[in-house]
C-alpha cells in the first residue's frame, strides 16, 4: 500500500508545477506588429519623397548639363543648319589602351562647326585637334571602343575636351565617319 501512495503523491506533485504557455506572446501581437507596419510606412514615405526627389533633380541637372555641352549660345538644333560647316580629320591611328601595340584603332573623326570662322580657326589648329582626339581614344580600352553603344559617350567626351581647349570654337556635333578595330 505504501507503493500506491507514492504513485497518487507523483501527480499531485507535478499538477503544481507552473504550466509553460506555448505560441507567441501577446505582447507582440498588440505592440511589435502594428510599430513594424508604422516603420514600414515611415520608410516608404522617406524613400519615395526624399530620397527619389534628390535623385531625379540630380538626373535633370545631369541632362542639362549635357545639352549644355552640345549646344552653348542657347541655340536648339532647330536653328542650327547642320553639315554646313564640317572639318574632318581622316585616318587616325590609335592604339587603346592596355593592348601593348597588339590592337589599332583606324578612326576618321569629323566636327559638324557653327561657322565658317569655325572651321578656318580648328583647320588652323588641326594639329592640335588630331593630338587632342588621339589622347581621347587611346586612354579606352578595346572594350569600350568595340562597345557600338559607347560611340556616343565617346562623341561628347570628344567634344567636351574640344570645347575645353578651344572654347571659341562652336561644335554642334561630331561625326566618326570611319571606325575600325583590328
Amino acid at each position: 500500500m505504501i507503493e500506491d501512495d507514492n504513485i497518487s503523491e507523483i501527480p499531485a506533485v507535478a499538477s503544481s508545477a507552473p504550466e509553460k504557455k506555448g505560441g507567441l506572446n501577446a505582447k507582440v501581437f498588440v505592440i511589435g506588429i502594428p510599430l513594424f507596419v508604422i516603420q514600414l510606412v515611415a520608410v516608404y514615405f522617406i524613400t519615395a519623397n526624399i530620397l527619389l526627389n534628390k535623385m531625379s533633380e540630380k538626373a535633370a541637372a545631369a541632362e542639362s548639363a549635357e545639352e549644355g555641352t552640345e549646344l552653348h549660345d542657347s541655340d536648339t538644333l532647330a536653328n542650327v543648319e547642320l553639315g554646313k560647316f564640317i572639318h574632318s580629320i581622316d585616318d587616325i591611328i590609335v592604339n587603346p589602351a592596355g593592348t601593348k601595340g597588339k590592337e589599332l584603332l583606324l578612326a576618321s573623326v569629323a566636327f559638324d562647326l557653327r561657322s565658317e570662322e569655325n572651321k578656318l580657326e580648328m583647320e588652323g589648329k588641326d594639329i592640335l585637334v588630331k593630338d587632342l582626339v588621339i589622347s581621347v581614344l587611346s586612354s579606352k580600352s578595346v572594350v569600350l571602343l568595340g562597345n557600338t553603344s559607347y560611340r556616343d559617350t565617346l562623341r561628347s567626351e570628344i567634344q567636351n575636351k574640344l570645347v575645353e581647349f578651344l572654347p571659341n570654337i562652336g561644335v554642334n556635333k561630331v561625326y566618326f565617319s570611319k571606325y575600325i578595330i583590328n
